[in-house]
């Protein structure tokens, strides 16, 4: 299950090791061997760079405005 959320100052990117700094968003998703699962994996935490790269994330137009999203391509 992907949630976005927004950073206390104390949420560390598994992948990158960076810090997220306080107010910006992040991504929290359950995975299980790499791998998104809805229910039972573990609670794996992306900045959002790290999210685009792993295709967690992306940028979509609406309004002419560009938008970052975390939901599914097929939910909007």
């Amino acid at each position: 299950m992907r949630r976005g959320c927004i950073s206390l100052g104390d949420i560390q990117c598994d992948e990158c090791q960076h810090t997220i700094p306080h107010s910006e968003r992040y991504l929290a998703i359950d995975e299980e061997d790499g791998v998104e699962v809805e229910e039972g994996g573990k609670a794996v935490y992306y900045c959002v760079e790290c999210a685009l790269k792993k295709g967690y994330a992306y940028y979509k137009e609406e309004k002419d405005e560009r938008i970052l999203t975390f939901f599914h391509k097929s939910e909007y």
